[in-house]
């Protein structure tokens, strides 16, 4: 009885795993209602060959490496809303890491590491010990020929199933149970064999480029300045969703209203990001380069292509270009590449407040004090703003301050110590959303109410949303962000065949293009004579 109870348990271990979803969505106790085919090859091999070619470690082995990809799958979905690929997303581990580190600290993090190595090693040792179990059966000769030979036939049955659903072959129906384990872990060895392909094609076409030769550019804005400000974590979201929506649209019809004292003019449009609940470098490059970044790997590629970013070609109509990047707390060699002349990290920036967690300081300052990192310069300045006090995990937030009272930093030192500290806010997923809906809104007013100041010198300014919030906090899948231009209403004429929105407030149903599509439209608008050829280098 003792030994039918452990095989029973023991099978109990491997059908958990094999069940085991891989989407936040489908993690319910229904799961258990599929019936894995690799469950009794399993465990009908291991009666056959027993402990012979140290099967039971193989086959435990492959078993713990499925619950990786499908752990790795439910984090991915959980935060990006894609699955995991190993070529391109092993990096984000280490992201990852770093970013538990800035919430609980070095100590909870290293324990976090080796806890989730402890749990894969007890893994494998429970899988191996349950395989052990059904192979210590050591049934007769006959027994055994009769596992192996229906351990082959319910292979077969499981490689109908997987065929059928990755479209290799069809049939009327799909075979009864599911080899799911098995596609899911095929499928993503194809994904990987396929991605080392289209990065190598990516690679390729990256270095062709009908804009890499041209003359004439921007001159359509006769000098004047531009700048290019990035709202993290601001999509669709904050115009669709109940939950932020009334107080999002508020904000721009209150901040339209104070920037059309001033005589500028704005419009507003929809671009796809290549990314969403993260990775907002993907979306400064697909915008700036032209090229659809959707991963890392295709941005790797995209850097070493020597591909011109926008600000290759500001520099190359003389304007002096510049990165105020307040993420930035370590080196940046990528930067190199894309066409700054000067870049401002978080230790460039004069700010001698607390830091607010992740955040090193709070958008608002950064907006008053880029103006002075800049040496005096008699040409036009093209500039790019990453903001992040929108930046998960969303707490503290800060507060709105008088611009004249911002001084060094200090007067925010009293919100840098407001909770609830992440891991007692990342408890209640409503108090998450409620925070992500504050600390928008909070870069929202910092950020119009900075352009309504620079009314008087009249620049030409970009705002635009890298990426959607996770998609439990977006509450879609949608990966539309709001792009706002604000200029005089002269240079705003220019991008009239573009079909935005007058103001601050894109229409629902406006024209929606990829946000790769961004950097010819926007050479081609503001260069009146522009020309042009396909360069391959």
């Amino acid at each position: 009885m003792i030994r039918v109870a452990a095989l029973a348990l023991a099978a109990a271990v491997i059908f958990a795993v094999l069940v085991l979803p891989n989407h936040p969505g489908t993690m319910k106790w229904s799961a258990l209602n599929r019936w894995p085919l690799e469950l009794p090859v399993l465990l009908l091999a291991t009666v056959a060959f027993g402990r012979r070619f140290g099967a039971t470690y193989f086959l435990a082995l492959l078993l713990v490496v499925s619950v990786v990809i499908k752990v790795a799958d439910y984090a991915m979905f959980s935060a990006f809303n894609r699955t995991f690929n190993p070529i391109l997303d092993t990096f984000l581990i280490w992201a990852g890491l770093s970013l538990l580190r800035d919430s609980v600290g070095g100590v909870l993090t290293v324990l976090a590491a080796i806890g989730v190595v402890l749990l894969l090693i007890l893994l494998f040792v429970a899988l191996e010990r349950s395989l052990r179990i059904w192979a210590g059966l050591s049934p007769a000769r006959p027994l055994r020929i009769s596992a192996a030979v229906l351990a082959l036939f319910g292979a077969g049955w499981a490689a109908a199933d997987a065929g059928h659903h990755l479209e290799y072959w069809r049939f009327d129906k799909s075979p009864p149970g599911t080899a799911w384990t098995t596609r899911l872990t095929l499928k993503r060895g194809i994904e990987v064999q396929q991605t080392a392909v289209e990065l190598a094609r990516f690679a390729q076409d990256a270095r062709v480029d009908a804009y890499a030769d041209a003359t004439g550019i921007l001159d359509r804005l006769e000098g004047r300045d531009v700048i290019l400000i990035w709202i993290e974590s601001y999509g669709r979201a904050s115009f669709d969703n109940p939950l932020y929506a009334p107080t999002h649209l508020a904000t721009l019809r209150a901040a339209q209203a104070e920037i059309a004292q001033t005589g500028m003019a704005m419009k507003s449009g929809w671009l796809t990001s290549p990314t969403s609940g993260g990775q907002s470098w993907l979306a400064h490059g697909a915008l700036a380069s032209g090229l659809w970044t959707s991963d890392n790997g295709r941005y790797n590629a995209m850097l070493a292509s020597g591909h011109k970013w926008l600000f290759h070609f500001a520099q190359d109509a003389g304007y002096r270009t510049s990165a105020i990047m307040p993420a930035i707390t370590v080196g940046w060699p990528e930067s190199l590449v894309m066409g700054f002349d000067q870049v401002f990290p978080a230790a460039d920036i004069p700010y001698k407040g607390d830091k607010f967690r992740w955040v090193t300081m709070p958008d608002q300052f950064t907006l008053a004090a880029y103006p002075d990192l800049l040496p005096g310069d008699p040409g036009p300045d093209f500039i790019q703003i990453a903001l992040i006090s929108s930046h998960a995990p969303w707490t503290p937030i800060p507060d709105i301050v008088p611009w004249e009272a911002i001084g060094d930093g200090t007067i925010f030192n009293d919100m840098a110590a407001r909770g609830p500290a992440p891991k007692e806010l990342w408890r209640d997923r409503d108090a998450v959303r409620d925070a992500y809906r504050r600390s928008v809104n909070y870069v929202l007013q910092a950020t119009f109410s900075h352009v309504a100041r620079l009314g008087e010198v009249a620049p030409l300014v970009i705002v635009a949303g890298d990426h959607q919030a996770a998609g439990f906090v977006a509450g879609s899948d949608n990966m539309d962000v709001a792009v706002h231009m604000i200029g005089p209403p002269a240079v705003l004429d220019l991008i009239a065949d573009w079909n935005w929105t007058d103001g601050l407030i894109p229409a629902a149903d406006g024209p929606v293009r990829r946000m790769d599509s961004f950097r010819n439209d926007f050479l081609s608008a503001f260069s009146r004579n522009i020309v042009s050829k396909v360069v391959s280098r």
